[in-house]
């Protein structure tokens, strides 16, 4: 006998009559006919309700629906309304074993109803897994993301990925904390500097549903008054739902609840928390445990219960729309729920947007804001810089900023910080001819050439390569001059101005969350401003220009925003604070500026829009993608008869090695853009129209991808 068949040592035959007794007990089980995992041969099926209708995780279009399954017998304490499940999909019917339908690829999705019988006449295959108890998307939640699906002509997979965090096992096994009672009503704070403002925390407080745009005085007291608000929506017993722009935003909103109400009152959801925070957070809002919640833009979907407040801080903010497919809007979908929930409402910012004039020209909200005397003591002295005060000025045409602005600087570092806003970080990110003005092209790809802090050799912007023997094509001159002269380049010739004095700079690779009362020069780019301790003395908003003379709808609006959140970190004027802004001081946004109205800016723009037919007076949607496809896309769909077309024009070719923007092409590829426009109360038409020709075009399978994004930030 060979060692092969020998029994091994200490094997089952050696083993004490208890373990023996195990073993064949296991077997006994082991033979028990059963259920095979994930696919339920033979099972039997649940005795009530034994269909699942799931929402499968696919965001194509043409599968934009609910698919009904079979319920086995023992999931049937688990597959509840709202659980996350897997199932087979993409089974055809020829493979059925037993009147159950079988195969196909294992995919996610969520079970929304349970039922007793199925509409679908074929054979139906079981759900495969229930992959946690834990309910997840309740009918409110589902029915906000149908209503963002449908006006944004997308998906409802594609929203409830945004709307839903991905599952954390142990983050979902932990309890969340009990609830704490209700807080007492707050006092108004500095809410009384407002006309309304009192009135409209009182209405929080009472369990009224107020709707308010609220223009916020400058100064930091923004994040105190908001949580106030908050504090009185919870004072009612309901709960409130505040989405800010980015992380430094969410710190100090959060640290102002933290003060006025204490710790475990609220909670923070942002992406910086890391998955198992932020979805234990997320929990503890569904179970109901917080009845508060703040966070960047995937908060607007938080399932905050018995909602009585959505807020929304800085709604001209970039962050606020979502990249990712259907692209929604923090905006757009706080009013969503604020009409779905019927809650109150409350849009802030130190500017004004168009979409929140025409809030307030409408009627559905009440303006707050401040009377012109403390809008006064609160703003900084602004004064103006312009071209014919730069042709006058000696100093201006030898250096970069002109003697009003070295005199500011000056004096303001004798009381403490100045903070200096320019448009572009970098060191020297736009070179042009300093003959003929013309700017500097790379002889390979035509891409911009950029200045560098080694040397005097030019660098391409778009390709990289370098450029050493550069000379204009126009006029033949060798010198070149800086176009656009970024952050580095400008904390470099504050820094040998002012040789006695600090320089930091905040930008994209490094953000300053704040700064010290000491004298020192922070130089910044636009969004990225510190906050000074007790407030800047000056600040300098440099190359105004360059955002004003973008090519885009939004450009006066999106500068007089980024100058304002500027200017409202100073001081206010009785204090010695003063800006100097290098613009043309005729120019409507420098106006507003300088008188501090942005509600007059945002009225005024709005009229022009209503005029000519521009959101968010109209409704627009832009198609964009190869010349063929959207022909032939402006071809099948079905528009509604009001419906005007412009267009299609050809789009900027994306250059390789560049980050491609959201409905750009891709780099190489030509693309051509139609905008499609209707008037108002036809939206709804709109996107119901192209999300169906967008879905006949992917379930035929046609070539050439078709871009569609329902109200576009930039329209050009």
């Amino acid at each position: 006998m060979s060692s092969e068949n020998e029994p091994a040592e200490g094997g089952a035959q050696d083993a004490p009559p208890e373990q023996l007794a195990l073993i064949r007990e296991s077997v006994r089980k082991a033979r028990t006919p059963r259920a095979k995992p994930r696919t339920w041969r033979g099972a039997a099926l649940a005795k009530e309700l034994p269909v699942a209708r799931v929402l499968v995780d696919k965001g194509v279009l043409h599968l934009d629906r609910y698919f009904d399954y079979a319920v086995p017998e023992e999931l049937d304490a688990d597959a509840r309304p709202g659980v996350r499940v897997r199932v087979r999909f993409g089974a055809g019917r020829h493979r059925v074993r037993d009147g159950r339908r079988e195969g196909g690829g294992l995919i996610d999705g969520f079970l929304v109803e349970r039922l007793a019988e199925s509409d679908y006449a074929g054979p139906l295959a079981a759900l495969a897994q229930v992959v946690s108890p834990e309910r997840v998307l309740d009918p409110e939640l589902l029915g906000l993301v149908r209503a963002v699906a449908d006006r944004y002509a997308g998906s409802l997979a594609d929203v409830l990925q945004l709307a839903v965090p991905p599952r954390n096992a142990r983050a979902e096994k932990r309890p969340s904390p009990e609830p704490l009672p209700v807080p007492a009503v707050p006092e108004p704070g500095s809410w009384t500097r407002y006309e309304q403002g009192a009135a409209f925390v009182a209405a929080l407080a009472s369990g009224g549903a107020p709707r308010a745009v609220w223009n916020a005085l400058p100064g930091p007291g923004w994040s105190e008054e908001l949580a106030r608000a908050v504090a009185a929506t919870l004072a009612s017993g309901r709960g409130a739902l505040v989405v800010l722009p980015d992380g430094r935003a969410v710190a100090r909103a959060d640290a102002a609840l933290t003060a006025l109400l204490g710790a475990g009152r609220h909670a923070v959801l942002t992406a910086d928390a890391g998955p198992e925070k932020r979805y234990a957070q997320w929990l503890a809002v569904r179970r109901g445990a917080v009845r508060a919640a703040i966070g960047t833009r995937a908060a607007m979907f938080a399932p905050v219960r018995d909602l009585g407040l959505v807020a929304l801080w800085d709604d001209g903010d970039d962050s606020h729309s979502e990249p990712h497919a259907p692209q929604p809007h923090a905006r757009d979908v706080l009013l969503l729920r604020a009409a779905q929930d019927r809650c109150a409402f409350l849009l802030g910012g130190w500017n004004c947007t168009v979409e929140a004039a025409q809030l307030v020209e409408t009627g559905w909200a009440r303006p707050l804001a401040a009377a012109r005397e403390q809008v006064r003591a609160a703003a900084p002295l602004v004064r103006t810089v312009g071209d014919q005060d730069l042709a006058r000025d000696e100093a201006a045409r030898a250096a970069r900023l002109p003697t009003l602005a070295w005199q500011v600087v000056r004096d303001g570092l004798r009381r403490g910080p100045v903070l200096v806003q320019v448009p572009r970080r970098g060191y020297v990110p736009r070179m042009a001819c300093a003959a003929c003005r013309t700017p500097a092209r790379c002889r390979h790809c035509s891409g911009p050439l950029e200045g560098q802090e080694s040397g005097s050799a030019l660098r391409c912007g778009w390709c990289g390569l370098q450029e050493g023997g550069w000379h204009c094509p126009e006029c033949g001159a060798f010198r070149l001059r800086a176009q656009i002269v970024g952050a580095r380049r400008t904390a470099e010739e504050l820094g040998r101005a002012f040789p006695a004095v600090p320089v930091r700079t905040s930008g994209r690779e490094h953000v300053l969350d704040t700064v010290s009362e000491a004298p020192a020069l922070v130089v910044s780019t636009p969004g990225a401003e510190p906050v000074a301790e007790g407030g800047y003395a000056a600040a300098l908003l440099l190359d105004g220009w360059a955002m004003l003379g973008r090519p885009d709808l939004r450009a006066g609006e999106d500068a007089l925003r980024r100058w304002l959140a500027a200017a409202a970190l100073v001081r206010p004027q009785s204090a010695g604070g003063t800006v100097v802004a290098v613009a043309e001081p005729t120019l409507r946004p420098v106006q507003a500026l300088v008188r501090w109205d942005p509600v007059g800016h945002a009225v005024r723009e709005l009229a022009e829009r209503a005029e000519l037919g521009f959101p968010p007076v109209s409704r627009m949607a832009a198609v964009a993608g190869p010349v063929e496809a959207v022909t032939g896309f402006l071809r099948a769909v079905e528009l509604p008869p009001e419906a005007e077309v412009l267009g299609p024009v050809p789009l900027p070719v994306t250059p390789a090695g560049r980050p491609r923007r959201v409905g750009a092409p891709p780099p190489g590829e030509h693309w051509e853009r139609a905008l499609v426009r209707v008037p108002p109360g036809r939206g709804a038409a709109l996107a119901g129209a192209l999300k169906a020709a967008q879905a006949a075009r992917t379930a035929r399978g046609s070539d050439g991808a078709v871009w569609v994004r329902i109200d576009p930030p930039d329209i050009g």
